[in-house]
């Protein structure tokens, strides 16, 4: 359906800081292995989950099951023919929490396990929506700005994402017996919502990418540009720009 500020603003968010280090709310795009179609059609500018589609929709959702310091809403996350988009807010620095699934080194496989951290951040990955044919690149080391490394912490951000792409990845092989084929595209795009205004645009983004499958630049039978897209990878790279030179949010 099309966003609507006044009936899906339930929330707002305060944050002071954007060092990893306090609770926040994350923008996350996570983009298949080769950018293959495996999780069902937009049909009539609505998706259509298949049977894959279905199992990561069920492990997000089920992340805030197993971690009591992330919260997810169902209108906050999009299943797309080949890439997801969803929100994570982390609400608690101090709980403990399994994150697991930090066994491989791209989060293809893995459980939700039992491990405990009190941190809860990595450094931050390129901005949430990518560009047209990026590839996610692991640095040699973590970096602000760059892409989450391997070694990414117990509890952190990047934990939470592995054990995510673990989860989905075992589960869609075994249902088709491809024991170890890899799902995703190593890592994943994230970007800090820093204020109201963000929060609202990339809410109504999710909402509407359906309906705009037919711009997505993950689409390759893509008929334009998806100007909204480009106006907020211009928004993320302001934001990023603002961050690095102590701007104020």
């Amino acid at each position: 359906m099309p966003y609507d500020p006044n009936r899906h603003h339930r929330r707002s968010i305060r944050l002071k800081a954007y060092d990893y280090t306090e609770p926040g709310a994350y923008f996350i795009t996570i983009v298949t292995h080769e950018r293959m179609p495996l999780f069902g059609d937009i049909v009539n500018g609505e998706m259509r989950l298949n049977e894959y589609g279905q199992i990561v929709r069920d492990e997000w959702l089920q992340t805030a099951v197993v971690r009591p310091y992330v919260v997810l809403h169902p209108d906050e996350f999009a299943v797309m023919p080949n890439h997801v988009h969803g929100m994570i807010w982390i609400v608690d620095t101090d709980a403990d929490g399994g994150d697991g699934g930090d066994n491989g080194d791209d989060g293809n496989e893995g459980d939700h396990g039992d491990d405990v951290g009190a941190q809860r951040r990595c450094a931050p990955t390129p901005s949430g929506v990518p560009p047209c044919g990026a590839r996610t690149l692991t640095p040699p080391r973590r970096a602000v700005g760059g892409v989450t490394p391997n070694n990414v912490i117990a509890g952190s951000l990047g934990a939470i994402v592995r054990a995510f792409k673990s989860m989905t990845t075992r589960r869609i092989n075994t249902q088709r017996n491809t024991p170890g084929a890899p799902v995703w595209q190593r890592n994943y795009y994230e970007h800090i919502i820093r204020n109201e205004s963000d929060l609202n645009t990339i809410r109504g983004y999710i909402l509407e990418n359906p309906l705009r499958w037919h711009l997505d630049c993950e689409n390759p039978a893509r008929i334009g540009s998806d100007l909204l897209a480009q106006a907020i990878q211009a928004m993320f790279r302001e934001d990023n720009a603002d961050r690095r030179t102590g701007g104020d949010p």
